[in-house]
């Protein structure tokens, strides 16, 4: 069995099924890891989530910012934004079947000492303690009040982690830091305004995988188009998979057992 983690899909329907393809994927034999951002931007938003479905007893999906968007737009009152491609979704038959579907999923998976997030894992947590907090939001997801959390969701406050924060406000920080984290400082505090290179960190911040941890997990994660998959002066076991596919980029695989990544090239030039 080999397990295949790719890196955000963002609506890239036929360049995953090229992948699926040069892969020789098979459901029988192996596995699927998704690091989040299956939808938005790309023109195969609506296939590339009927796809993971169709693919879901063999595929393991972490929930990325944008799958959190198109939750709150179907289910928490969040207006579409002008590059947003989610309509597809929110006009499909199978609409609530795939965003049920889609709600319940995690925001980190872990198997071993590999660890599976959207953004990244902070230096301030160990795995244990992320699983714990990912669990609350995911409770909150799957709660009878999930709307009223999708509909307040979002927010750059507070931007640190505390162990005493409550309700809401300890929701949203949980949620930013597991899919909207690239830079912090010496405290975790998270910038949310650069979004470039890592020539774009604003002063006192540092890309979170320059960190040092106490633990030694294997960590897997998207989010970060602009790092092109390379993850320079880390100091944790890091991989960077989102290597920019919705922006001209590719579309990447990488082989758990292996290390060995394959990838296919955009099919949307000029992006």
């Amino acid at each position: 069995m080999t397990t295949y983690v790719v890196g955000d899909l963002q609506g890239c329907h036929e360049e995953f099924e090229a992948l699926l393809e040069r892969l020789e994927f098979d459901t029988d034999r192996d596995r699927l890891w998704l690091v989040g951002d299956l939808v938005n931007r790309g023109p195969g938003s609506l296939a590339c989530l009927r796809r993971v479905y169709q693919l879901r007893d063999a595929a393991t999906v972490v929930l990325g910012n944008h799958d959190l968007h198109l939750l709150a737009v179907a289910r928490g009152g969040a207006e579409l934004k002008r590059k947003d491609t989610l309509a597809p979704i929110l006009e499909a038959p199978d609409r609530e079947e795939l965003l049920d579907w889609l709600q319940a999923q995690p925001l980190i998976a872990t198997e071993r000492n590999d660890v599976m997030v959207h953004a990244g894992l902070p230096p301030q947590w160990n795995v244990q303690q992320a699983v714990e907090l990912a669990a609350e939001v995911q409770n909150r997801l799957t709660g009878p009040r999930s709307g009223a959390f999708l509909e307040r969701m979002y927010g750059n406050q507070p931007d640190v982690w505390h162990d005493d924060l409550e309700g809401l406000e300890r929701l949203r920080v949980i949620v930013n830091i597991f899919t909207r984290m690239r830079f912090i400082d010496v405290q975790g505090r998270l910038d949310f305004a650069a979004k470039e290179g890592l020539d774009s960190a604003p002063a006192g911040f540092a890309p979170w995988f320059t960190f040092a941890r106490e633990d030694d997990p294997h960590i897997l994660f998207g989010h970060w188009a602009a790092l092109e998959g390379r993850t320079p002066d880390s100091r944790v076991r890091a991989e960077a998979l989102d290597t920019g596919c919705v922006w001209g980029g590719c579309l990447t695989a990488l082989d758990l057992s292996s290390g060995e990544r394959v990838s296919v090239p955009s099919r949307q030039p000029g992006r």
